[in-house]
């Protein structure tokens, strides 16, 4: 059974890349509360995925749409990349 992501009210995906902005060039690494509160509907789909499926499988899953994010798709376009992937629950 798979659920779809859900996601912040007004959450549209990723935002212009992180050295964009010359004032965030100063700070050596991305904002840990920002990560943090990008991948959290992704690690809870991939919670609520290990209820129906192997946590192998949700692991994957939940995974792959945070690389595919971080790579700069959109979190609901990753998530259908990714379920296009499966056949019968399986990679």
């Amino acid at each position: 059974m798979s659920e779809t992501l859900h996601w912040p009210h007004g959450y549209h995906g990723v935002e212009s890349p992180y050295y964009d902005d010359p004032v965030r060039r100063l700070r050596p690494y991305p904002s840990k509360r920002k990560t943090l509160c990008t991948v959290e509907p992704i690690v809870q789909y991939g919670l609520r995925e290990a209820r129906y499926t192997s946590v192998e499988h949700a692991m994957r899953e939940a995974t792959a749409i945070a690389y595919l994010v971080g790579r700069g798709y959109d979190p609901r376009t990753a998530h259908r990349i990714v379920e296009s992937w499966e056949v019968n629950e399986r990679f």
